[in-house]
């Protein structure tokens, strides 16, 4: 990854819905469609942020814990 894919990824994560034309980051449109989908692609970016008020959605968690004893201790 070099600094224009993070660009691209910043700009996009600044605006999902922003238009690839829109980035502004020396590419025509073609190479940006690649440069986004190879990450995609490869399961490292693509998020939907929601917002939990609007949805009057209560609070959801996600935790993994690893740990070397399995015990009750």
């Amino acid at each position: 990854m070099d600094a224009t894919d993070r660009k691209i990824l910043h700009l996009l994560q600044e605006d999902a819905k922003r238009p690839v034309t829109a980035l502004r980051v020396g590419l025509s449109a073609t190479p940006c469609r690649r440069r986004i989908r190879k990450p995609e692609e490869s399961g490292v970016a693509r998020v939907a942020l929601l917002d939990a008020d609007k949805l009057r959605a209560g609070v959801t968690v996600f935790a993994s814990i690893r740990t070397d004893k399995h015990d009750a201790a």
